[in-house]
């Protein structure tokens, strides 16, 4: 790709960093609890590498990335080790002061970037209810509420038919989860989604687990579990522009993509790369 000054790259922009930063982004390549084969500890620097296709100027609003002071924090080492998870929530820990996004790794990394960031509202945009038993991407949610998240203050979007099961639907109805799923969203804008599962959420400090396995598979085939049928590219878009303009959410996570199997045009760590920058945006818009 050629280099443009008057073109200026986002990747530029992540890479610059800040000692005073209002936004970070910290790698997490979890994958080895993974109830699918992925090689999901590939998809943080891919996401990076891809935000070099993006600039840095939002059209629709008028603004300069440059104009908000972000900070890397790298890769965590061994994230899915009882001492990767320690890692994780340390780090999200020790910048509680701004908003993290996470890049995944698969979506077990929810549970260590909610417990860094001191989280007590859970907002999923996801297939699954990830309510399994035990550690792996199919638990983070459990997990959370075992370690005391009050499941009245969880709000899932997006659950698909065909990929949970009767006994985790009980669970999530059991937990006073609020369940928006994929069907309820096809006559609504995302926009107006996000607004109900704040509102339900309520005060305090949110985080928003963007499991990309929530999209139409034909849109994020490099995600193990998507299927035919979720929601669009521009949904989960609008979903993280919102979340990041929230000042309740507080921190925020992309998960369940496999960069390795990706399609040859990358469009779903293309797709994961502009979250970042809608995030970022959304950060920017707080003012």
């Amino acid at each position: 790709m050629a280099d443009d000054p008057r073109w200026p790259r986002a990747s530029q922009w992540l890479q610059t960093g800040s000692a005073d930063p209002r936004f970070a982004v910290l790698g997490v390549p979890a994958h080895l609890t993974s109830i699918s084969a992925t090689n999901a500890h590939t998809t943080p620097g891919a996401i990076r590498a891809a935000l070099a296709r993006y600039s840095v100027w939002v059209e629709s609003e008028g603004l300069d990335l440059r104009d908000l002071a972000v900070a890397d924090l790298g890769d965590i080492a061994d994230p899915d080790s009882d001492e990767g998870e320690a890692a994780t929530m340390a780090t999200v820990a020790a910048h509680a002061d701004i908003p993290v996004l996470a890049l995944g790794g698969d979506n077990s990394i929810t549970f260590a970037v909610a417990r860094g960031s001191r989280a007590d509202g859970l907002i999923t945009l996801d297939a699954h209810h990830d309510l399994r038993d035990g550690r792996s991407n199919g638990s983070p949610v459990q997990r959370l509420i075992d370690a005391g998240l009050d499941g009245r203050r969880v709000v899932q979007i997006g659950i698909a038919d065909f990929a949970n099961s009767p006994d985790y639907a009980a669970r999530a109805r059991d937990h006073g989860i609020t369940v928006i799923p994929r069907a309820a969203l096809q006559q609504r804008p995302m926009a107006d989604v996000m607004e109900e599962a704040l509102e339900v959420v309520g005060s305090g400090r949110i985080h928003v687990d963007l499991d990309v396995d929530v999209c139409d598979r034909s849109v994020a085939p490099a995600c193990p579990a998507s299927l035919p049928g979720g929601i669009s590219a521009a949904e989960l878009l609008a979903a993280a522009r919102a979340a990041g303009r929230d000042p309740r959410v507080v921190s925020m996570d992309l998960a369940e993509i496999d960069a390795q199997a990706d399609t040859a045009d990358q469009r779903t760590v293309r797709l994961a790369a502009m979250c970042v920058l809608e995030v970022a945006t959304g950060v920017l818009l707080r003012g």
